[in-house]
């Protein structure tokens, strides 16, 4: 079977199947999966005797379970393709197990702020996507008025910024535009995510060498971010708004998080790959590809990320998948403080996790758990993506969580091959990958032509809460 084959049944030793791994056959029709039919001897049942060998793809030992569901990624495409694009993004997602993604409303230009940018953002992304693609809003200053017709057009909610985002056309929000958000999005059952850090006041003293990563990481403090959820936790209580944090990267506003929960809050929290597996004290010094914000801190913030992940005070994982082209990682200065932030880690959000989860205790279960059906059900795709049941869409990976390999530039499909991650070994290497009963990459090979499409939600669907 080659890459952009129609597949009309998976076969494997290792299939997820609810809460076990036991093996199975998964029958697809109509690019759903169909049933799933206990035990790989199966072969003279009724359902697969019809089948070709030419449409069942037998995966040996290799483990099939849903598709990943990045619901943080920035493609910057209209007008920033330089740093990336649909092609090269959903290509990369594709080779790292990821079935879908939802594409952040910065950093293109236009910002899908409107709902005729999101036209514009559509138009460009026609026809260049090899997985499906789902698309946030973004809230800014002025334009709530544009917030219920953007729900309407089937954005899968909307995201702002309480700092300045890095990119002028994209402007942070004051506390009164929030107030103003809220009272459009009441009852649409859409949510607002938050880039939780305030600008807070710092005594003047020493700045420091840009070059050491300390440098950076003592201009922005965990205090930016516990004094943002708390504003955040507050709204969500008042407005009884879905609420969502993202990429969490430090561990002192989870008591506040808490706190909010027990209360009523509908909050959500997410932390990325980064967070989980570098730390601050290993950054070598002028090495900006590491840099991102909130920024990486230590490996003792880092061990109470994963208690909350284990405690389910975090519910998902995501990449926060955020490049940019070489020059703006300022890598011939070293300087920190003058970088772009943000990292590139889309095709290998998977292995990243599984290699640092499994030494944890953390399961198969665990991860899908984490990184398809939380992630689904945020963006209100639960009830088509991020599981493996009859009647949803049939988007699976499989892949050898067992198998060890390292990160090499010339095996990135990312625009641009700058990561924190080159040279790293780590473990669980993607097979193959399947959007809606399509092999869209098998073996380092891509379906001749893309196959995803877009997904735009309807305003009145139906939600499961965390």
């Amino acid at each position: 079977m080659e890459a952009g084959a129609s597949v009309r049944a998976v076969k494997s030793r290792r299939v997820l199947c609810g809460e076990e791994i036991r093996p199975a056959v998964v029958l697809i029709k109509d690019g759903k999966i169909e049933k799933i039919l206990p035990g790989v001897e199966q072969q003279q049942e009724q359902e697969q005797g019809a089948l070709s060998s030419s449409e069942v793809l037998d995966v040996g030992d290799r483990v099939v379970m849903p598709g990943v569901v990045d619901c943080h990624v920035h493609v910057n495409e209209p007008g920033r393709t330089s740093w990336e694009g649909y092609w090269t993004a959903t290509r990369a997602a594709a080779a790292g197990g990821i079935t879908t993604i939802v594409d952040m409303p910065l950093n293109s230009i236009p910002p899908t702020t409107t709902v005729g940018n999101l036209q514009e953002k559509l138009r460009a992304a026609g026809g260049q996507c090899y997985i499906d693609t789902a698309f946030w809003g973004g809230v800014i200053p002025g334009n709530h008025m544009e917030l219920r017709p953007m729900v309407q057009a089937g954005v899968a909610g909307f995201k702002c910024f309480l700092i300045h985002s890095g990119v002028d056309e994209f402007p942070h929000v004051t506390y009164d535009d929030l107030h103003t958000a809220m009272k459009q999005l009441q009852g649409t059952d859409s949510v607002l995510l938050f880039h939780a850090e305030r600008e807070i006041e710092q005594p003047l003293g020493e700045t420091g060498d840009p070059c050491e990563y300390s440098t950076f990481l003592s201009s922005r403090p965990d205090i930016m971010e516990t004094e943002a959820i708390r504003m955040v936790t507050q709204l969500c209580l008042q407005y009884q708004v879905r609420c969502h944090i993202v990429h969490l990267s430090s561990a002192e506003p989870l008591q506040l998080i808490r706190a909010a929960r027990q209360a009523g809050a509908p909050l959500t929290v997410e932390t990325t790959h980064h967070y989980l597996s570098l730390a601050s004290e290993h950054i070598p010094t002028g090495a900006t590809q590491f840099k991102c914000c909130p920024p990486i801190r230590d490996t003792a913030n880092q061990e109470l990320l994963w208690s909350a992940l284990r405690d389910g005070d975090i519910d998902m994982v995501v990449s926060d998948h955020s490049p940019c082209t070489p020059e703006l990682k300022r890598l011939d200065s070293g300087d920190f403080t003058q970088a772009w932030g943000g990292i590139s880690s889309l095709q290998f959000g998977l292995p990243l996790f599984w290699s640092s989860a499994c030494q944890r205790g953390f399961s198969l279960v665990d991860t899908v758990k984490l990184l398809c059906q939380r992630t689904a059900r945020l963006c209100r795709l639960d009830n088509q993506k991020g599981s493996l049941r009859p009647g949803y869409d049939a988007d699976l990976v499989i892949w050898d969580p067992d198998k060890e390999f390292e990160v090499k530039e010339g095996d990135i499909h990312h625009k641009n091959k700058l990561t924190p991650y080159l040279g790293r070994v780590v473990r669980g290497e993607v097979f193959g990958t399947v959007v809606r009963g399509r092999l869209v990459y098998l073996q380092g090979a891509f379906s001749p032509e893309p196959l995803g499409k877009h997904l735009l939600l309807s305003s009145t669907c139906p939600h499961a809460s965390l």
